[in-house]
Parts: C-alpha cells; structure tokens; sequence
C-alpha cells in the first residue's frame, strides 16, 4: 500500500468524495462494492478510482464481489486520518470564525476546535460552542503549552500573514487559511488555502458551459 506522501492533492481530495458515496450505499445495506459501481456513482473512470483506492486500502477486494463496504471505510478514514484527533485553533472570531467554531461536524474528521484568538475585546472572554475566545497575545504560548498543530485564519486578509507568524512562532505545522492573501511560510508548514474567489469562478464558468450547451 502507498502511503499519504505520494498521494497528490488531486488524489486526496477525491477520497472524501469517495467516502460519502460509500457511506451512502453502507446505509442502504449494501455490503460490497467494486471500484466499477463505486465509480459509476461518483462519476468517475473506474481505472481513476481504482488507482485512488490503492493508496488506502490495506487488503485486495474478492473476485466478482469487490472491496467489503464497511472495511474499505475504515480504511480510507484511517488513511485521511480521520480517527486521529487534531486539536486547532481559530484566530478571528468574527461571523465566519464563529460558525466553524460552532460546527459540530468537524468531529468526525478528526479535528478539535478547542480554542479561538482574537485582538477585539469586545470577543475576548466569550464561549462559542462551548470553546473559549482568548486573547491573540497568548496565541504562541497557548498553542505550544497544549500541543496545537493546526491554525485557522479567518482574520481580514491584511492581517494573515502577521498571524501565521505567530502561529508558525508557536510550534503550528498546518495553517487553514480562509483568506484570500498568500501566505509566505517555512516548508516544513502545510498550508490550505479556501479561495472562495477561486471557487466561485469555476461554479461561476461552469454554470455558464451548460448554460451555453442547452441553448445549441
């Protein structure tokens, strides 16, 4: 089996895909599943889904019956790493801030949101979802003292890349940057960036090509 590292970051973000479909059919009682069918429901190539696959999966599917449902969810899960716990933290706590803070969902992604930053004192000493917001002053003491790794950024962009400083200066390995700056980190620092413009643009284009299709 080939490990996370070689896998590109086109091959990774299918996985999730992946396992929404195989959740899907889990739920219908469905115990097996070949890469054919579980291509054909994410609309994929079979050869595609079936490269993807190998870099997860720790046993060969049978013959003529395929890969069991539920093992090769547990094995993509642990592949992502999905049952590990990621402790993060969120710096800017405004409306976008709040709503992951608040999102319950990323539990079961293996990420724990257990603290949030902010230099508005007006946020300062506020819960949100049970998490406390803190001072962006104790931020590099904060995360080095509870082992945080990940970062979130939801600060105005004018102020991102002074924060990812910070968060780099406090022992954080991976940033999830919501802004739209570019962020200039040591390569030893995963960075994520949620281009919002970016992905607009190509629902935006995509639209369009259907658009222009049905009116041929």
């Amino acid at each position: 089996m080939e490990n996370l590292e070689t896998a590109s970051h086109v091959t990774l973000g299918r996985m999730p895909i992946y396992l929404k479909a195989l959740h899907a059919m889990r739920d219908s009682g469905k115990k097996y599943v070949s890469s054919i069918a579980l291509a054909e429901a994410v609309r994929e190539n079979s050869s595609l889904v079936k490269k993807d696959l190998s870099y997860a999966i720790k046993s060969e599917g049978k013959p003529r019956v395929g890969y069991e449902v539920a093992a090769l969810i547990s094995d993509i899960e642990d592949f992502l790493g999905y049952k590990t716990v990621k402790n993060a933290v969120i710096v800017g706590v405004g409306k976008l801030g709040q709503a992951l803070m608040g999102f319950g969902g990323f539990a079961k992604y293996g990420l724990n949101i257990v603290a949030g930053f902010d230099t508005n004192q007006a946020v300062v000493g506020a819960v949100v979802n049970g998490k406390p917001v803190l001072d962006f002053s104790s931020i590099k003491s904060y995360a080095t003292e509870n082992g945080v790794k990940i970062g979130i950024i939801t600060t105005p962009k004018q102020f991102s890349q002074g924060v990812a400083n910070e968060l780099v200066e406090g022992g954080i390995r991976a940033i999830w940057n919501f802004t739209s700056r570019h962020l200039s980190v040591p390569n030893t620092v995963a960075v994520r960036n949620e281009d919002m413009a970016s992905g607009l643009a190509i629902l935006s284009k995509q639209l369009d090509d259907m658009l222009k299709k049905e009116d041929k």
